[in-house]
C-alpha cells in the first residue's frame, strides 16, 4: 500500500463517537487506533453472559469483527474506499465470567482491494480467543443490502487522516 497520512490526534474520540449500534449496546469502547493496531476493551457484567454464566461466544465474535473492520476502514480511508467483511472465523480458548476484555487488531495483509486482520482478546493477561476476518474494500457510493454504505451512527464523524 503506498503512505497513508497521519491519522488526527482525536482518532480514538472520534472512533468512540460513532460506534453507536450494537458496539454501544454491548460496551465496547476503543482504546487506542493506528494503520497498523487498533485497541478496545469491554467491561464484562451480566448481559454478555449466556446461560451458563460464561461470556458469549457473540461478544467475542464481534469484537473480532469490530476491530478487524475498523482497522481495515482506517488504512482504506486514505484510498476513498470503505470496507465490509467477508469472512470472521472466531475461537474461544478460555472461559471468562466477569472482568474487561481486552482486543488488539493487527493487519496480517493489507491490500486496496481485501484486507486480512488477526484480532486477540485477552483478559488478565491471558488469551482467551482469537480471531481472522477478511474484509473487502468497496468504492464509495457502492450500495450493500439496497443502499450506498455511510457511517450511520453516532454523530458521523468518522477519523479522517490529516
Amino acid at each position: 500500500m503506498t503512505e497513508r497520512p497521519l491519522l488526527p490526534e482525536s482518532a480514538v474520540d472520534d472512533l468512540n463517537a460513532i460506534r453507536g449500534g450494537f458496539n454501544e449496546l454491548i460496551g465496547l469502547r476503543f482504546v487506542s487506533a493506528s494503520y497498523d493496531e487498533v485497541v478496545a476493551e469491554l467491561e464484562l457484567g451480566p448481559t454478555h453472559q449466556q446461560p451458563y454464566g460464561l461470556v458469549h461466544g457473540g461478544v467475542y465474535s464481534s469484537m473480532v469483527e469490530t476491530l478487524a473492520s475498523v482497522g481495515a476502514a482506517l488504512n482504506l480511508e486514505a484510498f476513498g474506499r470503505h470496507t465490509v467483511g467477508l469472512d470472521n472465523h472466531t475461537s474461544f480458548l478460555r472461559a471468562v465470567r466477569s472482568g474487561t476484555l481486552i482486543g488488539r487488531a493487527r493487519p496480517l495483509a493489507r491490500g486496496r482491494r481485501t484486507q486480512v486482520w488477526e484480532v486477540n482478546i485477552t483478559h488478565d493477561g491471558e488469551l482467551v480467543a482469537t480471531g481472522r476476518v477478511r474484509l473487502l474494500g468497496i468504492e464509495r457510493g457502492t450500495a450493500v443490502a439496497g443502499e450506498v454504505v455511510t457511517v450511520t451512527s453516532g454523530n458521523g464523524a468518522v477519523p479522517q487522516p490529516e
